[in-house]
């Protein structure tokens, strides 16, 4: 080898990594189709690399390395790459999609012998593996350059801890609809949601203008509380956070949110936070034409923080000229001020929670745990504890469920004796009622109460709907999530709710409705085990036999050596169980 190939050559760069989704799977269902499928959408992306000045690197099987000298050319191309490769395989099933996940960091790189090596690759390989299939992850260095210069919004997705890299590393993911059903979920600049008939609200992310990243978390809990206090006013129509963070670190024009989550109003402001001290800045507009109707500025201690939201909440309800008495849902009924340690701690564990990953929720298990033993009397401690606790169970990824069961149980009734009139203490109580316990009245009564204390609140409609739906209360079903769909049209955990929606039409055995909407589920989360579950049963009542194989291998993936027996439904009503099972024993899954 001479020396020129021994050269090592350091230079920074915009790192491009990509791999399939389950290519192990596909390629166990159908070698040949799979290795057509990929080549066609190679020939994509290589395409879309050179047409965007990047320099494909190293490639091994599935996976694609590229280099740009722009991050913004890097991005760019990772979007129209997703977007174009969504399009060439719109018509294949969701099972059979070949999808891939694309991670993008700036950062130093080694090249040698026209290969890339270093932390710098790692970190984009990494980036790439928290992405959704069809999805984008991009780092906080990558996400600084292209923040203003691509027409993408970005989810916060917090920091992560990398394999081998010793700093977390704070990640974005894209906010990409092609896949979306085009029936409830908008497309930027393409589709109009109605105005509903009282005066509906978007509080958007306020933004840290101190500078400081560690900050980032300290806006966003001022921005979730007044949320939290606008949701609570039955008047009014107000838009979930999950929805609103997908425009964090975005001027988006208020105009054209308006139009995507159809709202009349827009509430945007900034936060800085210096020693003792908190600055808020408020600007209420009119959505379909930008006028600002009202701003205030507030300047206290950071002792206020609690009144400081109290007074925001106020004026915005007097500026839109409501019929609103203050005094009924407007202020929270705070037993007391929490502290801020706690205030900052919870605000950090529903963040991770939100995420809805093994990791995440197990971080927000142990935040909670750390609420407990720093104020043992707050409820907010059990409740995140049992959140995390409750959703580790539900989606499959306890490492011993009996044990966590019995947690989440304990903790759920804790936070329930500690604080009744909190709306997430009460929807977490009725999952646990009714995901854990079988006790479904009681957990429909539970969800009734969280949305009389928010009648805004997205989470209770959509396990409302799900619990009707394993009832077999179908159409009931079907409107609460189309309820909690229209609140939340943004939700990065959507999956959830077209999961229940394909569990609704199943049981009206409507398969067709039930396949598509089971497929919208998979294409958002692959390792959801319900919809592939559905999907499977769907496809046989169809009598589709190779599509529900197929479907079954996509469960294999997430769960492997399943049986009918074995899988972990949450309590199903007699009918829908036999109806499930059946579907799956025609699939060929084994009793």
């Amino acid at each position: 080898m001479s020396s020129q190939q021994n050269k090592v050559e350091r230079r920074l760069a915009a790192i491009f990594a990509a791999d399939v989704a389950g290519y192990s799977r596909l390629m166990s269902q159908d070698e040949l189709r799979t290795l057509h499928a990929l080549a066609a959408h190679r020939e994509i992306m290589d395409r879309l690399i050179a047409e965007h000045g990047g320099r494909i690197a190293n490639t091994a099987g599935d996976s694609v390395l590229a280099e740009f000298q722009s991050a913004v050319d890097a991005v760019q191309c990772a979007v129209l790459v997703q977007e174009a490769l969504a399009q060439a395989s719109q018509d294949t099933p969701a099972e059979r999609r070949l999808q891939f996940r694309i991670g993008v960091h700036v950062g130093d790189v080694m090249v040698q012998g026209g290969d890339l090596l270093g932390d710098g690759v790692n970190i984009a390989a990494r980036l790439e593996s928290l992405a959704d299939p069809g999805g984008i992850c991009i780092s906080e260095a990558a996400y600084g350059y292209v923040r203003k210069s691509v027409s993408v919004s970005f989810s916060d997705l917090g920091r992560q801890k990398i394999k081998n890299i010793e700093e977390p590393i704070r990640a974005f993911a894209a906010v990409l609809t092609g896949n979306a059903p085009p029936t409830l979920q908008p497309a930027p600049q393409s589709k109009t949601l109605p105005l509903p008939d009282k005066p509906s609200i978007a509080v958007l992310p306020f933004s840290n203008v101190g500078g400081e990243p560690e900050q980032d978390h300290f806006a966003e809990g001022i921005t979730e509380d007044i949320i939290t206090e606008l949701s609570r006013i039955s008047a009014f129509f107000v838009i979930a956070r999950n929805s609103t963070f997908t425009y964090k670190g975005n001027a988006p024009d208020v105009r054209q949110v308006g139009q995507e989550l159809g709202v009349r109003y827009i509430v945007e402001g900034n936060v800085r936070r210096s020693g003792g001290r908190v600055r808020v800045n408020v600007h209420l507009l009119e959505a379909s034409t930008g006028t600002h109707i009202w701003s205030d500025r507030y300047d206290r201690p950071l002792a206020d923080l609690f009144e400081v939201q109290d007074d925001i909440t106020r004026s915005i309800v007097a500026s839109t000229q409501t019929q609103v008495v203050l005094n009924e849902g407007l202020i929270a009924e705070r037993h007391e001020h929490p502290d801020f340690h706690t205030w900052d701690m919870a605000k950090r564990g529903w963040r991770e929670i939100y995420q809805l990953t093994r990791k995440s929720l197990e971080r927000a298990r142990e935040i909670g745990l750390e609420i407990k033993q720093h104020d043992p009397l707050s409820p907010k401690g059990p409740q995140i504890v049992a959140t995390a606790t409750y959703h580790l169970v539900y989606m499959a990824f306890a490492s011993d469920p009996s044990a966590m069961r019995e947690e989440a149980i304990a903790e759920a009734r804790e936070a329930i004796r500690r604080d009744d009139r909190d709306e997430y203490t009460q929807w977490t109580y009725g999952n646990v009622l009714m995901g854990l316990l079988g006790r479904r009245e009681e957990a429909i009564a539970a969800y009734q109460q969280a949305l009389e204390i928010n009648p805004n609140f997205s989470l209770a409609y959509g396990s409302l709907g799900t619990t009707l739906a394993w009832a077999g209360r179908s159409d009931e079903s079907i409107a609460m999530v189309e309820m909690a769909i229209r609140l939340n049209p943004r939700d990065p955990s959507i999956f959830f709710r077209y999961t229940t929606l394909a569990a609704a039409y199943f049981f009206k055995k409507d398969y067709q409705k039930a396949r598509e909407w089971a497929q919208h589920a998979i294409a958002r989360r692959t390792n959801w085990w319900i919809a592939w579950v559905v999907l499977a049963a769907s496809h046989a009542h169809l009598n589709d036999f190779a599509a529900a194989k197929a479907a079954l291998s996509g469960l294999e993936e997430v769960l492997p050596n399943q049986r009918i027996s074995t899988l972990p439904f949450p309590p199903l009503g007699e009918q829908q169980v036999v109806l499930l099972r059946d579907g799956l024993r025609m699939a060929g899954l084994p009793e």
